[in-house]
């Protein structure tokens, strides 16, 4: 994600059409002046919005995977050599214990050694080691506070040499007696000995709990991942490479994301994105690396064996347990197929010497082997036509506060014909969006009004980045924060909880009208709940200016009476426009629920300054005429 290519990121300000923006005061609209809604709710005016219309990015970018929703605890340590028992990840641990006081063969009664986790009561943690040493051994394991005095739990590993002397794995159990936000998982040893061991992993396996509901809540239509520029990488020998995050954890050999300036272990691997995206229900979006990085490319000459590589990547998601690939998925714990229908050539790189040329290889090679999967160019086609086949284009836009309220435009004039937009990354910037302001969410609120408008040309689309570990921000701003025990959502991850239901809902039009210009635009569209028992129709109405508008709604050719007894109403706004939420003010900016007392086919509403707000009309079931 981010600026990693000029060429595929809108950055330049946007026409304004119909909007003056918060800014320009000379221009909004007196308060208590009042805007009418005509919404045209008949059933030959509906359109159909794409199944996945929205859904989630995510990218290893501020440690959102490792230290963050993939929640095996990895670590670093002080000493490390080549001498691992795994043949792709060699490196391992050396714990040399040299306790000797004049000669004396002794060391401290609490041991040395100790490493920095999370820890909660009543959770279960599997430690896994692999050990080898010259000599027997006696180490104790223990979850300890911060400073090595709570005892949280503790096992002992004890090992003659003769059991040891080449590579042993060893797994224990330890179940927490306490919480400690700042907890040690403490190897300790009294006795001398030279101990060299391969890994240490978190009992817990999968997604970290907090963080994977709030991704639910969303409930995302797809997930594009790994990235973003964490696909690219600055160099080619940096990239993302899907072989070598499959597999045992331990015996993954990770790599240095040179983009964001990290080590991540791979941990969460190709497998588990897939695996997410089945938990999320969410259809996967791969984005494989084209032979192209920020500063080395690979030549469309000889670019033939990363074609086959994503091949083999596309087989081990979807091809049969008895397929080369697919066998190795079936061992790994998932038989049966993922529903992989969707892939990006590439991050960012259209206009780069070698894309059009890799392009093309990937493109018409994927499409032989499997023509039913949608392909993703980098190349903008929302201004013209792209030279190239694509089912979707990319499109990323991070800007103002300003132009990405006017930019809920930019879409009213793309060709209705060819390959439709994805918009995988979009995302207030800079001194408006702070580390996560109301003023960012407002403006990109009203841009996702504008791609349901015109989501007969936008296929897809979602904010970014998704995740940020406050310990470690590489990007601002982002959905969500969190540490290693809390987390909360930024404004804008609240916003994207207004259009949740919009994917395969039917959008109508809404037209504006007032005296004046005005910083407001609105959307409407009818959809249904999961269980298919509840159909609403949702209003929403972007107030982007610093006045309080009075609203008269008009519903026109609606087929069904409202229940106003069900109907509700979801205003989000906050005291100040930049306002943040925070771990010590989670819910500073926090959408408010309340019952809508005057629902029907005409009201009078209110959209407070600088609010999104969502009137819900709940619509009784058709009556047969006869």
């Amino acid at each position: 994600m981010g600026f990693c290519g000029p060429s595929s990121s809108v950055l330049l300000p946007a026409l304004l059409l119909l909007c003056t923006l918060h800014q320009t005061s000379a221009f909004e609209l007196e308060t208590n002046q009042t805007v009418s809604l005509l919404v045209d709710a008949s059933p030959q005016s509906g359109r159909v919005i794409p199944e996945a219309l929205f859904g989630v990015f995510f990218e290893e970018i501020n440690h959102a995977g490792a230290g963050g929703l993939w929640a095996e605890l990895s670590f670093i340590t002080t000493s490390t050599d080549r001498s691992s028992c795994f043949e792709r990840n060699k490196i391992s641990l050396r714990m040399e214990v040299i306790c000797d006081k004049d000669g004396a063969n002794t060391c401290p009664d609490d041991g040395v050694g100790s490493i920095i986790l999370n820890i909660e009561q009543g959770k279960a943690y599997r430690v896994v080691l692999h050990v080898r040493s010259s000599g027997s051994v006696n180490i104790s394991v223990s979850l300890t506070g911060s400073d090595g005095l709570q005892k949280l739990a503790s096992s002992n590993i004890i090992e003659e040499a003769s059991d040891i002397s080449d590579w042993k794995k060893i797994e224990l159990t330890l179940e927490s007696q306490g919480t400690n936000h700042n907890s040690r998982l403490q190897l300790t040893t009294t006795k001398r000995n030279n101990l060299v061991r391969s890994s240490i992993s978190h009992a817990g396996h999968g997604f970290r709990k907090d963080l994977f509901e709030m991704l639910a809540e969303l409930k995302p239509r797809f997930i594009r991942f790994p990235g973003g520029c964490f696909v690219e990488g600055e160099w080619m020998r940096n990239a993302f490479r899907w072989r070598e995050t499959i597999g045992p954890w331990e015996e993954r050999p990770g790599h240095f994301g040179d983009v964001w300036m990290y080590w991540t272990d791979d941990g969460l691997g190709y497998l588990e994105f897939l695996q997410l995206a089945e938990d999320l229900g969410a259809a996967p979006i791969w984005v494989f690396n084209n032979g192209i990085s920020h500063n080395d490319q690979v030549s469309t000459s000889v670019v033939l064996p990363f074609v086959r590589d994503v091949l083999d990547s596309i087989e081990f998601a979807r091809g049969p347990s008895n397929s080369t690939w697919g066998s190795v998925r079936a061992a790994m714990g998932h038989p049966e197929p993922f529903d992989l229908r969707y892939v990006a050539i590439g991050n960012e790189d259209c206009g780069k010497k070698n894309y059009l040329g890799n392009y093309l290889k990937f493109y018409s090679l994927i499409k032989a082997a499997y023509p039913d999967i949608q392909i993703i160019s980098n190349c903008d086609g929302s201004s013209h036509p792209l030279d190239h086949p694509a089912d979707m284009y990319d499109f990323h836009i991070y800007t103002s506060a300003n132009n990405m309220f006017s930019m809920a435009h930019q879409f009213d004039h793309t060709s209705r014909v060819g390959p439709k937009a994805f918009v995988s990354e979009y995302a207030v910037t800079g001194k408006d969006a702070g580390t996560g302001s109301l003023l960012a969410a407002l403006a990109e609120a009203g841009f996702l009004i504008g791609l349901e408008t015109n989501s007969d040309v936008v296929e897809m689309a979602s904010y970014a980045p998704l995740l940020v570990n406050a310990n470690d921000r590489r990007w601002n701003p982002d959905a969500i924060v969190f540490n290693s025990w809390q987390s909360f959502g930024t404004p804008s991850y609240w916003m994207q909880q207004f259009f949740k239901e919009s994917s395969g809902a039917t959008v109508f039009p809404v037209k504006v009208q007032s005296n004046s210009a005005t910083s407001l635009i609105a959307s409407a569209i009818k959809w249904q709940s999961a269980e298919g028992n509840d159909n609403y129709l949702k209003i929403k109405v972007v107030n982007f200016g610093s006045d309080p508008l009075n609203l008269s709604v008009s519903v026109n050719g609606l087929e069904n009476s409202i229940n106003s007894l069900r109907s509700t109403k979801v205003v989000l706004t906050s005291a100040n426009v930049m306002d943040e939420n925070s771990f010590s003010a989670p819910n500073k900016v926090f959408p408010e629920k309340t019952r809508l007392e005057s629902a029907g086919t005409d009201m009078a509403m209110v959209a407070p300054a600088h609010s999104i707000s969502s009137f819900d009309l709940s619509l009784a079931p058709l009556v047969s005429s006869w």
